[in-house]
């Protein structure tokens, strides 16, 4: 079956680096017609391009003459460093094609005729998937910059935060209204952090600001408590994204990929998590709208009881707390990808636990491999039809101010 530009639903995929995302996301169109989708407003709050396919004129956005001589240099004299110089890529990442069986996350090699490289090229590709799956509205990410926050330089990890703030308010934003972001913050640095919020808070685009997950930071420090007063006057939601790591004191044990996928995308916000709650960060900034990224569901009614158990024995330890963690739990936000669906029983009981009808919004996660389709809500039988609308837009359309 023909859908538009020659690009084929096919009854059997076969997927490679080159395959055009249409093609890919063909069978979304299906679900589109099964449950009426284009009546619904939907919202992707979490979907990423890959950003070092454009890294060439990112770098030219370093405020640094040193850093970005540096950058020239890698990029000339390292064989294969032109879309890598100055960046953390970490080890292990590349085990996530299955030796080749899950391809199209490698490389997003699809053609994009009349946009051959950088900026226009990107905002090709999102545009493709967002109409592919009916999507309204996208708020879209970098990629490989989530594990930016494990930098052996924090002074680089800072520069290169910047630099792509910069390149993707004045190159992405402007192309398509209807990509959003929550820019990055420079989590190394808090008076950086201000610094970024004063300078892009205003740019049409940005709804709110962002904190890669994997990174060995409290939150909790005294010298975030600016940030977040900042973020909470100005009425702009702060994430948590989470992101992969092989190498830290847990997942270096592991001896397979899936096992690490399966934990460190969890743990990195559980920790963060931790930290906020017990020292009392929701009764110090109450009107900060929270959100916790790419770390599933399965995680957060597990957090609420251990915390409140541990809670309810030592309550010397969180004396700013008025109420239990998992009441606060209940008044954050979260996306829905990857949404662990393999017991209908257990995601419904995980749902009831989060309010998900109030809290919970869809994402994508696009084009990761593990994406998921806006179906994947609708499809859901212990959800009315008011619950699937506030998770699938209407909830970030009243979080984000759409």
């Amino acid at each position: 079956m023909t859908i538009d530009d020659g690009v084929r639903r096919l009854p059997t995929q076969e997927i490679t680096t080159h395959t055009d995302s249409r093609e890919i996301l063909a069978n979304a169109r299906r679900d589109t017609e099964r449950y009426g989708l284009d009546e619904y407003f939907i919202v992707d709050v979490d979907s990423h391009h890959v950003e070092l396919d454009s890294w060439p004129e990112i770098l030219e956005y370093l405020d640094s003459p040193v850093l970005k001589d540096t950058a020239h240099q890698m990029m000339r004299n390292w064989p294969q460093a032109s879309h890598l110089a100055l960046h953390n890529h970490p080890p292990g990442l590349t085990m996530q094609d299955v030796s080749g069986r899950i391809p199209h996350q490698a490389s997003l090699g699809e053609e994009t005729p009349g946009a051959a490289s950088g900026a226009e090229r990107d905002v090709t590709l999102v545009r493709r998937a967002m109409d592919a799956m009916s999507i309204d509205l996208q708020v879209v990410f970098p990629q490989p910059m989530l594990e930016t926050g494990l930098h052996p330089q924090p002074q680089v990890a800072s520069a290169l935060l910047q630099a792509y703030n910069r390149w993707f308010t004045s190159q992405i934003l402007p192309r398509e209204p209807r990509v959003k972001t929550m820019l990055g913050l420079p989590f190394e640095d808090p008076d950086a952090c201000l610094a970024t919020v004063e300078e892009f808070a205003d740019h049409p685009g940005v709804i709110g600001f962002l904190v890669t997950s994997q990174r060995h930071a409290g939150v909790h420090r005294n010298a975030y408590m600016p940030l977040y007063r900042m973020l909470e006057e100005r009425g702009l939601p702060i994430g948590f994204h989470a992101g992969p790591n092989q190498a830290d004191s847990m997942t270096s044990t592991m001896n397979r990929f899936l096992s690490a996928h399966a934990m460190s995308f969890v743990t990195c916000n559980m920790t963060h998590m931790t930290n906020w709650v017990i020292n009392g960060i929701p009764e110090r900034f109450p009107g900060l709208k929270t959100i916790w990224i790419e770390s599933g569901l399965a995680w957060v009614p597990f957090m609420m009881q251990r915390l409140d158990h541990e809670y309810y024995m030592r309550q010397s330890d969180a004396p700013l707390l008025t109420k239990p963690p998992s009441h606060y739990m209940r008044e954050m936000y979260y996306t829905s990808q990857p949404m662990e669906w393999t017991d209908d029983a257990l995601l419904e009981a995980t749902l009831r636990a989060i309010d998900a009808p109030n809290s919970l919004m869809y994402s994508s996660d696009w084009p990761h491999w593990d994406f998921d389709v806006p179906g994947r809500i609708a499809s859901l039988p212990f959800l009315d039809d008011h619950a699937k609308r506030n998770i699938l837009g209407e909830t970030a359309r009243k979080v984000f101010g759409l």
